[in-house]
């Protein structure tokens, strides 16, 4: 296999099993606010291709992570933004305010309380 620098939108998405039209709207500009809906997924060309580099794919990789679990679609996209943008640049607080948390130690926190979050969303369904 060679290894590219850049890859176009149809072998991300058959590399990530990610439906090409998400990725465009992933990578789109949202009409109410005028800014991307997720920030640098993808590198456009002057004709407007999208071609993607590996740190592109590193958060295309993370944001279905948050987005999707198995089959079943979990949180919105705003709030899948929010966990990539801050995930490199604040420590979770859990009782001791500690800025020197590890990219991974973050990212394990923020699964855990993400699965909090579903827990308590499907318990007050149920109700």
């Amino acid at each position: 296999m060679i290894k590219k620098k850049y890859l176009n939108i149809s072998e991300v998405s058959e590399m990530l099993g990610i439906e090409e039209y998400k990725i465009r709207y992933w990578d789109s500009i949202d009409p109410k606010t005028n800014k991307f809906r997720i920030e640098g997924l993808s590198t456009k060309s002057k004709g407007g291709t999208r071609y993607f580099n590996n740190e592109n794919i590193k958060t295309l990789k993370k944001l279905k992570n948050i987005l999707y679990e198995g089959d079943k679609q979990n949180y919105s996209i705003k709030l899948a933004q929010k966990i990539i943008s801050t995930n490199n640049k604040i420590a979770i607080y859990d009782g001791i305010n500690n800025a020197n948390l590890r990219e991974a130690d973050i990212t394990k926190k923020a699964v855990q309380i993400l699965n909090k979050m579903r827990l308590l969303l499907n318990k007050n369904d149920k109700k």
